[in-house]
This record gives structure tokens, sequence and C-alpha cells, in this order.
């Protein structure tokens, strides 16, 4: 006993908690008996939600502004937006013209299907809000809009003569469209006619229409910048506030491309050649860029001259490609002296037109010592017994020093015999989609100029086939099933939004010999007809 004593077991503690008694009370409205601590108001839960109106401070009815010109829907205060019938992006607009929504949670919101023509759109809303602590109430409710008609206004401005803010007018005086044509695949690569809102083809030109002025001066830059241009800005008042002295002007920008090609026979002003390391005055144009590149074919010489120094003391090429004739190469030696892709070298050459008929040859001296060969067909222009109604060719035949060395013919480039019918390509370029002016007398006179617009065309793609230094600045693409059809009778198939194609198809078996072909390597897959074709 005493053992037991010295050491006592300990009693287990036992935690005591004692009974918590709820208040029960009952709900006023139905008796029904409920936790008078958490109650809302003496209501239990079915009651609350009869009585209790979550969604009182929303808007039931409200107003969505449509412009039928180009289905766009008003998104207050001035920006228009584009949205399907159904659409989250038009669920989206109705449920910001809600008032009192930002007070709630969303749970969830759907259109309810109404007849099309009613002009009534009814979305169905489900939301949650915390009414009490830890009692939180859903609630769900319709909310009716009234469709109501309203011009933007871009669809404005298309039922008015300014429809157009800003335009720039590109001209160039010379009887071929093949600048325009490098102009436009460059546009067409750098993607900067994607502001225009209006193009239409004009007289020795290109018009663009923009809405903005900036707009304008980024196609002027881009063009300034790929060409050499002279610049005049012209501004006209549409409209006036007298009372806020606030302006409405239309811009004008009227850029001037010089009137020289390339391949074009170019006589410079005597001053000019001195300054330019007294260059051979009688130049061949080989490059046009942001300057005028000349060559002296028999010297090799080159020189740049920029925009600023040719609108100074302007002048003319004396002779373009259409002037030139076919010669046939009777014998070439070269010389050794080269220069880049030039090489010089002494031809001796016969018109096409006079063999068999005469024994007439001509000796020169030529820039195309790599490419030609006894026996190769090659254009070139004629000097001999031609006359030249230009003051600097005069002041050329009266210099005792560079009259004498005005050579019988001047090569401009290789010939490659072709088929008379066009040959398909397995190469094909993209073309903007134009407007035409809209003048009966302006129809009638593009309607004649076809063919010759065809032709010159034609001459371009030729010149991108021959050219890879013109080829590596532009964007080709491959030929596809769809684009061969486009082919016969160069009709453009629809490539994307305000542009067509012009498409060339592939090889024909019977291949004429030498004539240049695009390496496969060098052509872009159309990815806008890929993802059509997905």
């Amino acid at each position: 006993m005493s053992m037991e004593l010295d050491n006592p077991v300990p009693l287990q503690q036992v935690a005591f908690h004692p009974q918590q008694n709820h208040a029960t009370i009952l709900c006023c409205n139905c008796g029904a008996p409920i936790d008078g601590t958490t109650a809302v108001g003496a209501l239990c839960e079915d009651c609350i939600k009869l009585t209790i109106d979550i969604s009182g401070g929303i808007q039931r009815e409200a107003t969505l502004h449509l412009c039928e010109g180009c289905e766009r829907w008003l998104q207050p205060p001035l920006q228009w937006i584009s949205a399907p019938i159904e659409s989250r992006e038009l669920l989206a607009l109705c449920l910001r013209k809600l008032r009192g929504l930002s007070k709630v949670r969303i749970i969830d919101a759907g259109f309810l299907w109404t007849e099309p023509h009613s002009k009534r759109i009814k979305v169905k809303i489900t939301i949650q809000q915390e009414v009490h602590e830890g009692k939180i109430l859903q609630q769900s409710f319709e909310v009716e809009y009234v469709v109501a008609n309203q011009q933007c206004a871009e669809c404005q401005k298309s039922y008015t003569p300014h429809t157009w803010r800003a335009s720039v007018q590109v001209r160039q005086k010379v009887p071929h469209k093949r600048t325009f044509l490098y102009l436009e695949q460059l546009i067409l690569k750098h993607n900067a006619h994607k502001d225009t809102i209006n193009i239409k083809e004009a007289k020795d030109g290109l018009d663009f229409f923009f809405s903005q002025r900036n707009h304008a001066e980024k196609m002027v830059d881009f063009l300034s910048s790929v060409a050499p241009t002279k610049l005049k800005k012209s501004q006209q008042l549409i409209s006036m506030d007298t009372h806020t002295s606030v302006k409405s002007y239309k811009l004008t920008f009227s850029l001037e491309l010089i009137p020289i090609c390339k391949d074009d026979l170019v006589a410079i002003p005597l001053k000019l050649a001195r300054s330019l390391g007294n260059i051979s005055p009688l130049t061949l144009c080989y490059r046009v860029g942001t300057s005028v590149s000349l060559l002296d074919p028999s010297t090799l010489q080159t020189a740049d001259i920029p925009a600023p120094i040719y609108w100074r003391s302007p002048f003319k090429n004396i002779a373009d490609i259409q002037e030139l004739t076919e010669f046939i190469v009777m014998d070439i030696e070269p010389i050794g002296q080269s220069s880049g892709r030039f090489y010089l070298a002494e031809a001796t050459v016969a018109r096409a037109s006079d063999l068999g008929v005469n024994d007439t040859t001509y000796f020169t001296r030529t820039h195309l010592g790599g490419v030609l060969h006894p026996g190769d067909s090659v254009m070139g222009y004629h000097l001999t017994g031609t006359n030249f109604n230009d003051p600097n060719f005069d002041d050329i035949e009266k210099s005792h020093t560079w009259s004498s060395r005005i050579p019988d013919v001047i090569l401009v480039k290789k010939h490659y015999p072709r088929k008379k019918k066009s040959k398909t390509r397995n190469w094909r370029i993209k073309r903007i989609r134009m407007q035409e002016e809209e003048d009966d007398k302006a129809s009638k006179r593009l309607g004649n100029e076809q063919e010759r617009v065809e032709a010159d065309l034609e001459l371009f793609l030729r010149d991108v086939e021959e050219d890879s230094e013109l080829r590596s600045t532009l964007a080709l693409y491959k030929a596809n099933k769809a684009s061969k059809t486009a082919a016969d009778g160069m009709e453009g198939v629809e490539g994307g939004e305000g542009m067509s194609v012009i498409a060339e198809g592939e090889e024909d078996d019977d291949d004429e010999d030498g004539v240049p072909n695009i390496d496969v390597d060098e052509l872009l897959d159309d990815f806008e007809e890929l993802h059509m074709a997905d």
C-alpha cells in the first residue's frame, strides 16, 4: 500500500467543451425555423431569394448602334468594331453597355434567340453577390438591347466627295510602265499600301488615297527611299468653323519620278560629265535606285547622279528600249578589263535585218564580254544615220573631244530567242488591284493601251529572269495549279484583300535553249493561299 501511495497514478486529462445552444427563430415570412445568429433580416434562404434583388441597380434595357454600311458596332465613344451576331466580341460589348454590372460578380452570360428582323438582342446574365457574412446569393435575369442604325465616319464620307484626306500622286512621263511595275513589286514586298483606302491608275502614273495625313507622308518617305523623286505639296480647304477657327484641308503630295529608266541611252550635259570624273557624256543607264547609275560601255566607267543634282539641271533620255535594234555577234574578243559584272570586249556585229542583204558590219566596244559569244543575238542602239532631237547630244557632236568618240552601235543586253506565244513560267508575281479612271475617254484610252500594257509586263518579266540583281529586290512566288489557269490570257486571280495575282505556269517540255530560268530556291510559298487551302 505504501508503494502505491508513493507512486500515484496520474489522472487522464479530459477536455471539456460546453454545449453551445444556437438561438432558433422563426422566419418572419413563412415561419420556418432558422439560425438567429446568421439570419439576414429574420428571413430564411428561400425568402431571401424572393425578397432581396441583387440586380436592382443593373439596367434591363440598352441600345446598341450598328452601321449597316460596314456592319460594325459602335464602342463608345468613337471606336467601331467588327463583331458577328452572337459572337464573343458582341457579348463583351453588350456587357460593357450595362451600368451597375461592375458591383456584382458575373457567373455566366449568353444570348437568347430572337427573330433576326426584330432589331432586338436578348442576353441572359447570371450574377452572384454576398448579402451577409458567408451568405452568397445567385440570381439570373434578362437584358434586352435595341439595335439602332447609325453611320460610322467612314461610311459618311463615302456619300460625300470628301472620301479622303490625303493623296499621293506618282507620275513619270515615259512611254512605258516598267518603272511602275517595279515600284508595285516593292510596295507589295514591304506592304507599304496597307493604309490606302483606294488606288487609282491615272495617265502616266498612280494615285494613292489615304484617310490620314501621316499615312500619306509615310508612303512619300517610302517612295523617296526607293526611287529618285521630286516632291510638291498642295492643300485644299474643305470646311472651316467660324467660331473656333478650326479648318479642314485636303492634302496632295505630287511625286515626279526621273524620266530615265534602266537600259536607256542618255546624253548628259558636258559640264555635268566633267564633274562626274570626266565620264563620257553618252552613257547607258544600268540601274535606277535612289540615284541614276550611268555606265560608259567603252571604258566601264560608272557614275551616280543623285536626285537633287539631277533636278538642278534635268535632262531626258535620247532613246529607250522601244528603239532597240537586234544585232548578230559576228566576232568578239575580250580585252581583259572588268568592273563588277561587266567585262569589256571588242565586238563586230551586224544587223539581223541585213543578213543575206548586205555585208555591212559595225565595230564597237561593249560591256557584255562575259555573256556574248559569236552567233548570239544582242539588242542595241544603232546610232549611224540616227537623228536625236536633243540639245545635249548636239553639244556632243559639236565638241572636238567627244564628237569622234560617238560609236556606230551601243550594245545594251543579250537577246534570247523566244517563241511568239508567251512562254509559261514556274514562278509568278502579285499585282495590286487598282481602280481605273471612270470617264469615258480614259476608259477608251486604257482599252486601246491594253496590248501595250501586256507587252510592258512581258518585258518586265523577262528583265526579272535575266537580271539577278533586280530579282533579289523582289518577292517571287511559286506557281501552283490555280495560277497556271490564270496564266492563259494573263488574267488576275484574287490573292488577298485589294490584291490580284498574275501567274505563270510551269516550263514547257520543249524549253528554249539558253533562256534564263529562275531557280526554285529563289521562290517563296504564298502562305495566304496555303491558309485558304487548309
